[in-house]
């Protein structure tokens, strides 16, 4: 049955007055936050696009804001899945009326105008209409489970954006097997979210094309260097992801045995690397696992990526991920402190057996090869990983070499991965760990115990905000690791624990 009745149907937007005594004669919700409770999760169209302006701030309790600003989301992808329909037409009726002789898309885009007026009508740059040209014909043409998406309000434009980019490099039957894996995810993540789940996809659905796109792009590794206001530089480099990592844990590591001297981490880090890079104390030595000129050290995989014939007898270990990377002991030739890599990845991958991905902390997933190649490195420990076949979820670290507490700590670090709170992506590693339940220093015995089913990582903005503002709580599921928050408009959101099978 349609809430909105006979009153909110009508051939064109706007016929209908939406005042508070035609809200009310509706067969529907009452209040404003009642109606914006229920066009939080109702799927959009003209008929609910009619009650928006019912979502009057002044007159929404701090609840019903939330609600609406939900709603309004929801209609904003409606719209803009309508404009990328209309931007496709517009595209087609463009190529319609090509040339036979200029059918190719080089030739194409000397005749194709449609650009500049799209351009001219959206009040855009030339470079914006054309993306927005190239994202509706993609969606038109080969993702119209992702358009219908978009049309209900399940998703919002960016994740779209972020399909037509991703599968680009992909064969349109690859790219179709992709986009139908992420069509029951989608709808639960954030951009960034869906950006991650589709190189994961991409690298598990074409792992040959994973690595030779990897191999070229590391062909064009560059350093940058961008001049910045107030006398200020931005300096750094492209290269491949592990190597990024490598360098980004070494200046970390360093950054941790400078004084404070009234700087910041932030501060420090950049000091560190100044340090490291100008003051380097033994030009000759050689990072761990790697040459001089960074390629991975001889011993290990072959060129092709495949993992040596055999396990040395203190790196084999049945089932679940391994975590490895070059680990340096100790401290390195400067007196700095030792760095670690770490990379998640599946015994079976390991082994050559698979080529899924693997996952490369504080990156994201990379494929089989660049995780082999590291692996294998010169210096590199393992830790073995036990999950839960079903969920994913970390239930067990190896724990071989740290005392009970140390153990604790690092396997709530490696089963969260990041902060607890939805959305968040500050890394594990440099957040506090929490108890769930609150410990009790008058009586301990009579707390929240300091055990991993009671522990969660949270960054220290969201650690304080647990803590002390008023209305927020937090819950954790032992059982599935799912963790639920609760705002103080008493909206719920949820965040599940990083899954080590995907």
């Amino acid at each position: 049955m349609n809430p909105l009745g006979e009153a909110g149907r009508g051939d064109h937007w706007g016929v209908v007055d939406m005042t508070e005594e035609t809200t009310s004669e509706l067969n529907g919700p009452g209040t404003p936050d009642e109606w914006a409770a229920y066009l939080a999760t109702a799927a959009p169209g003209p008929e609910t696009a009619a009650v928006l302006p019912v979502l009057d701030a002044e007159k929404l309790s701090r609840t019903g804001r939330i609600d609406a600003l939900k709603a309004l989301e929801r209609h904003t992808g409606w719209i803009q899945a309508h404009q990328a329909q209309i931007l496709a037409a517009l595209e087609a009726d463009a190529d319609a009326e090509l040339p036979a002789a200029v059918r190719e898309r080089d030739a194409e885009a000397v005749w194709n105008f449609t650009c500049e007026e799209v351009a001219c009508a959206l009040k855009l740059s030339g470079t914006t209409a054309a993306k927005r040209l190239e994202v509706a014909r993609e969606l038109d043409r080969h993702y119209p489970t992702t358009l219908g998406m978009l049309e209900r309000g399940e998703i919002c434009y960016m994740q779209a954006v972020a399909v037509t980019e991703a599968c680009a490099v992909l064969d349109p039957e690859v790219a179709g097997q992709v986009e139908a894996v992420l069509v029951e995810k989608m709808p639960g993540l954030a951009t960034g979210q869906t950006r991650r789940a589709l190189s994961r996809e991409i690298l598990r659905a074409d792992p040959h094309g994973a690595e030779q796109r990897h191999q070229a792009r590391k062909r064009e590794r560059q350093m940058v260097h961008y001049p910045k206001d107030d006398g200020m530089a931005l300096w750094g480099a492209t290269l491949p992801a592990e190597q990024a990592a490598a360098m980004n844990a070494a200046v970390d590591a360093h950054a941790s045995t400078l004084p404070d001297e009234g700087r910041t981490l932030r501060q420090k880090r950049v000091d560190a690397l100044v340090d490291l890079v100008l003051n380097r104390t033994d030009p000759g030595a050689a990072t761990p696992g790697a040459r001089p000129s960074g390629e991975p050290a001889s011993s290990g995989p072959t060129p092709s990526g495949s993992a040596p014939d055999r396990l040395g007898p203190d790196r084999s270990g049945p089932g679940g991920p391994i975590t490895s990377g070059p680990i340096t002991s100790g401290t390195t030739a400067g007196g700095r402190s030792a760095t670690v890599v770490q990379v998640t990845v599946p015994l079976d991958v390991l082994i050559g057996d698979s080529d899924d991905p693997a996952q490369l902390k504080g990156y994201g997933p990379i494929t089989a090869g660049q995780a082999r190649r590291i692996a294998f490195a010169k210096g590199t420990v393992w830790h073995r990983l036990i999950i839960e076949p079903k969920t994913g979820m970390l239930i067990k670290t190896d724990p071989t070499t740290y005392k009970p507490t140390a153990e604790t700590e690092r396997h709530v670090i490696a089963r969260d991965a990041y902060c607890t709170f939805p959305a968040c992506r500050m890394p594990a590693r440099r957040c506090d760990l929490d108890h769930v339940e609150p410990f009790n220093h008058h009586d301990p015995a009579a707390g929240g115990q300091t055990v991993p089913e009671n522990l969660g990582a949270l960054c220290r903005r969201h650690h304080r905000m647990k803590t002390h503002h008023p209305g927020w709580a937090v819950k954790r599921d032992s059982r599935t690791g799912t963790t639920t928050w609760t705002a103080p408009t008493g909206h719920r959101y949820t965040n599940r624990p990083h899954d080590y099978r995907h």
